[in-house]
């Protein structure tokens, strides 16, 4: 069985929800990151760097939360076999966890920085219920974990100038599997 690896309060609740959305079937193995769990030989086999969240699936093992994303969706048929699409997907999926995570990192003009990114995220979400239009897909796991974390952790970003990005967060939060993995209710 596939087994996911996370630490409390880990992108690991990213994996989680979008292995809900999908109904796969996985062991969450939380580990104790206080005591040092992610430094164990067995983890550092899944994860030479130690960190969460990773996942284990018979021989693979994969870590960093997009490129798990990735697997997943391919595992599981979600992602198009058109090498157009395909690309699309992981580009919004790499844009995730890398442009705009990275806009939220220490910054004293943080919602400067973060205006750049969260105006033309709200024109696409005005003009669509999802990301990459009427269908929730891998890229809203991606993408909206990453929204919704900004009021969780950010208190710093308005997001009150964008309808678009606060309607989107809603209908997020709504979902019995982001319920259950990102607000860890169920």
């Amino acid at each position: 069985m596939l087994k996911l690896y996370g630490g409390a309060r880990s992108r690991a609740s990213i994996v989680r929800w979008y292995l809900e959305e999908i109904g796969a079937e996985y062991e969450f193995v939380l580990l104790d990151m206080q005591s040092g769990e992610h430094l164990q030989p067995d983890f550092l086999a899944i994860n030479p760097f130690g960190k969460v969240p990773a996942i284990a699936d018979g021989e693979v093992k994969i870590w960093e939360s997009g490129a798990i994303l990735i697997y997943l969706a391919e595992k599981f048929g979600k992602i198009p076999a058109d090498l157009g699409e395909k690309g699309i997907i992981h580009q919004w999926i790499i844009f995730a966890n890398s442009t705009l995570s990275q806009g939220l990192t220490p910054n004293e003009d943080r919602n400067g920085v973060m205006a750049r990114y969260l105006k033309p995220l709200d024109e696409i979400l005005i003009q669509s219920p999802f990301m990459l239009g009427a269908e929730f897909t891998v890229v809203d796991v991606a993408v909206g974990s990453i929204l919704a974390y900004i009021p969780l952790m950010f208190q710093d970003v308005d997001l009150s100038p964008y309808g678009g990005i606060g309607d989107y967060l809603k209908r997020l939060g709504d979902r019995p599997a982001f319920q259950k993995a990102i607000m860890n209710r169920g």
